[in-house]
């Protein structure tokens, strides 16, 4: 209530203006404060180090776009699984099909170029998730995988034990033929025994992988 003189009298409201100059103050702020939030979140997701002060592994010194997704399913501490743009995820891993062709060697020196290896094969839960990728250039082909034959006995490319019963050979193989060391799958598969030995020189595709970024 105004005096005689014009002023507010102790205990009556606040004139309308002065309220709703207040509220728009506050709505200002917290419209601020979540455009901060996205900027910060955005960059995380797009440049996944935000979290960590770990050295970056291989895999993020080669890409600056990332897919993430959240890792809360996967039990771990950590908000969020990041591949580079473009690979497919499953369970703590990126893998990259490619639309190119090389031979054995280059195939693993392509994937190692990239901060990654050729892949790894070590369950039937992982054979089962590739068997079933494909790309959309690529209807049906052999992808170079990282099992190669050295001195009569097979080995995974990173040094994982080698076992007859987790391997997804196809009937006869592999066949021994003369120098065929190293060992495709062919994609994609209804079958989950779709690995085959070939011959190095020859040029197929490749699944390289790596382990994703967590963050």
């Amino acid at each position: 209530m105004m005096n005689g003189q014009g002023r507010v009298s102790p205990g009556s409201a606040a004139p309308a203006e002065e309220r709703s100059c207040t509220w728009l103050n506050i709505w200002v702020f917290l419209t601020f404060a979540l455009a901060i939030k996205a900027a910060i979140v955005t960059i995380c997701l797009v440049l996944p180090f935000c979290h960590s002060s770990e050295q970056p592994s291989a895999l993020q010194q080669h890409f600056s776009q990332w897919e993430c997704k959240s890792a809360v399913p996967q039990g771990t501490d950590r908000g969020w699984t990041c591949c580079p743009k473009g690979w497919r995820r499953f369970q703590g891993s990126c893998y990259f099909l490619s639309t190119d062709k090389m031979n054995c060697a280059e195939s693993a020196q392509n994937c190692t170029g990239m901060g990654s290896q050729l892949v790894v094969i070590t369950s039937k839960a992982e054979q089962e998730f590739l068997s079933k990728q494909k790309n959309q250039d690529v209807p049906r082909e052999n992808f170079f995988i990282g099992l190669f034959e050295k001195g009569g006995q097979w080995q995974w490319v990173d040094k994982t034990p080698y076992r007859v019963t987790a391997a997804f050979w196809r009937k006869g193989e592999p066949s021994d033929g003369h120098d065929e060391n190293c060992t495709v799958m062919h994609l994609p598969e209804e079958t989950l025994k779709n690995w085959n030995d070939v011959k190095p020189d020859i040029t197929h595709h490749r699944i390289c992988e790596a382990a994703a970024v967590i963050v």
